[in-house]
């Protein structure tokens, strides 16, 4: 369907790639993946024709079609959003009033005429297109696609200039997946998207009935969506088959092949030198050393590229806070809206956060999480409610346009080394190398820099000098995967307490020990990680959520032992509860003992995995993620009996 061949580019002087050859096939679903700067973008608009290679040629099947959406900057204006999205099909419209127009023509003319025939086979034609195309339901169509992108429906009717970049993006997206080119190139089409449209894209994707090549730097979303990964590397593009934790897995294996023949043929070089170098005065031998000399001469010498270092970078430990770090009571948000109304954001919230919690923050856009984490940290207060800190909190809040708040005319190294005086410069030039500032980058100015790159820098500075509660609005926004896997590492060494908001399904699972979903105005908390989260909402045992929740005395279930402070002998008085109450309270206990049943299969069944080897690094995840369960089961425990003591005195 289209093949590049030699196909070389460069980027000023440098050179991006050379002699890549690749034929993509119909059913192409590939991953594009590689360090920054490798040149994948430019891979991505060399393939869709906006951009011209320097060497080697692209060759495309006639009649292909190509859809290419970037990372960002398109905008559109004059139309609605329906109407924007119902554009892509202008030609099919037409068409079909093409085939009104011939109605009438074929009435006008004699069967068997010259211009009958001509009408009826364009008539045929055009009714064979927009029956493949399904014309009856292009209203449904969008419809679907505008819903799965998370357009609600009393957006549909709003114009296109209204919505921010972000949202943009996702109208020129479902524009593409509208019109189903043959070749669908996406260029971070998930950097705009919530985990539930993420979930919605990966479902279409998978569904999708041609080709596409994308860019993410979102592991699992490779993972679910592709199945076959193009490693742009040592400026040539390196085939894999799988998605991405395969991709991982073998390029080990070949780095190792690598190494072991780059080792055979040094060994193998310097053996000939040697043997050159010895006999090369002495008569007897020169027809051996000419022997080798052209042998040595005919080695392909293989390189190895230099490798960029990994870093793991240890966050400086902040003082201890008390056991409590937040505890939110009865809290509600409210905004007053154009048309003199009140939007209600968040009503009746209560929970608590423990002090060595991580804590994902999930939810569709726009659903509060945002107002939240904002709250939380002080910037917005409350309509009603209360947030009260614990003992030496001491939070920090990374926005998602943090940027803002940095000094413009600062200098990045001088900067990040003001704030952390103590770590050494080399290790923080590391740290700024991993967030993509290498080389001269680290001596700019903060304000010459993009606002993607001042969030990047902004993340790396909090890294350095952190709070013991830390606030995360989307922190892996303009990371790539290098960047997060440091975050990621740095913050699960980390020895205060996290909130984040993430839309990485991988970092959610790698970090979170509790899920707060925000919905309908309230917060659902779950225990477990990402996949725990979907696995209760998918089914499993949804009263785990309340007994489990946050650990903490939900004021409609839980009795409070009642002491007269003034009366020092008097016993504690426990109030009893309505029949309703008490029901719910045994609900609870009953709730908790089915999720420390299933606590106990997964703890059995990780040991079993913990138990078979396959490599140092499955085995180090099969360790952590068997006492994430071990904690967890600890904690259900401690809930479980709060719980039956709270019925048993009831009972009495």
């Amino acid at each position: 369907m289209l093949q590049l061949s030699g196909a070389g580019k460069r980027f000023g002087t440098k050179l991006l790639f050379e002699d890549v050859n690749w034929l993509i096939t119909p059913d192409e679903r590939t991953g594009l993946v590689g360090g920054n700067g490798t040149g994948k973008s430019t891979m991505l608009k060399v393939l869709a024709g906006m951009e011209s290679l320097d060497y080697g040629q692209v060759t495309r099947q006639k009649g292909m079609t190509l859809g290419y959406l970037p990372q960002d900057g398109l905008a559109m204006r004059g139309k609605t959003v329906f109407e924007e999205c119902l554009s892509v099909f202008d030609e099919l419209r037409g068409m079909e009033t093409e085939a009104d127009e011939l109605t009438g023509k074929l009435s006008d003319h004699k069967p068997g005429s010259p211009e009958y025939e001509a009408a009826a086979d364009r008539y045929s034609h055009i009714m064979d297109v927009l029956h493949t195309h399904d014309i009856y339901t292009l209203d449904s169509q969008v419809g679907t696609v505008l819903g799965g992108l998370g357009f609600a429906k009393e957006d549909w009717e709003r114009k296109t200039e209204e919505f921010s970049g972000g949202w943009q993006m996702r109208i020129a997206l479902a524009k593409l997946l509208l019109e189903k080119p043959s070749l669908l190139l996406l260029d971070e089409p998930t950097n705009h998207l919530d985990l539930e449209t993420r979930n919605w894209l990966e479902d279409y994707l998978r569904n999708y009935e041609n080709a596409f090549v994308l860019i993410s730097h979102d592991r699992y979303f490779l993972d679910v969506t592709v199945g076959k990964t193009v490693e742009l590397w040592n400026k040539n593009a390196h085939f894999y088959h799988g998605g991405y934790e395969k991709y991982v897995v073998q390029k080990e294996e070949r780095k190792t092949q690598l190494l072991n023949a780059y080792k055979n043929q040094k060994d193998r070089i310097e053996a000939l030198e040697a043997f050159i170098n010895r006999f090369r005065a002495q008569a007897t031998k020169a027809k051996q050393v000419q022997s080798r000399i052209k042998e040595l001469e005919k080695i392909e010498r293989i390189v190895v590229p230099d490798e960029e270092a990994t870093i793991h970078f240890t966050i400086p430990q902040p003082p201890a806070s008390g056991r409590t770090v937040i505890e939110v009571s009865h809290l509600s948000k409210n905004y007053p809206t154009p048309d003199g109304g009140i939007k209600k954001v968040l009503e009746d919230v209560s929970f608590q956060i423990d002090r060595g919690d991580r804590i994902a923050l999930v939810g569709a856009n726009g659903a509060g999480k945002s107002t939240l984490i904002r709250m939380l940290s002080g910037l917005e207060g409350p309509t009603s409610g209360a947030i009260k800190l614990g003992h030496n909190v001491l939070a920090d809040y990374f926005a998602q346009d943090q940027y803002k708040v940095l000094d413009g005319n600062s200098k990045m190294l001088d900067d990040i080394a003001g704030i952390a005086p103590k770590v050494p410069v080399v290790e923080l030039r590391s740290l700024l190398g991993c967030f993509m500032f290498s080389g001269d980058d680290v001596f700019k100015t903060l304000g010459v820099l993009s606002g993607g790159e001042r969030n990047r820098y902004a993340m790396a500075k909090m890294l350095v000098s952190p709070a013991n509660m830390l606030l995360l609005d989307e922190p892996t926004n303009h990371l790539d995967l290098r960047a997060k896997d440091v975050l990621l590492d740095a913050i699960r060494n980390f020895s205060g307490t996290v909130l984040f908001v993430s839309h990485d399904r991988y970092f959610i699972d790698g970090l979170a020990t509790r899920v707060f979903e925000v919905e309908d105005r309230r917060v659902h908390i779950y225990p477990g990680n990402y996949e725990d989260y979907l696995w209760r909402k998918q089914g499993g045992p949804e009263k785990v959520t309340a007994s489990v929740a946050s650990f903490i005395p939900a004021a409609p279930t839980v009795t409070v032992p009642v002491t007269e402070a003034s009366t020092e002998d008097k016993k504690p008085v426990v109030k009893k509860l309505n029949p309703i109450k008490l029901k719910l309270l045994q609900d609870e206990v009953e709730a908790a003992e089915e999720a420390i049943a299933e606590w106990e299969r997964r703890i059995a069944v990780a040991e079993e995995k913990l138990g078979v080897f396959t490599t140092a690094e499955d085995s180090q995840r099969a360790s952590a993620d068997l006492n994430r369960l071990r904690e967890e089961h600890a904690e259900l425990l401690a809930t479980w009996e709060d719980l039956g003591t709270q019925l048993e005195a009831q009972r009495d």
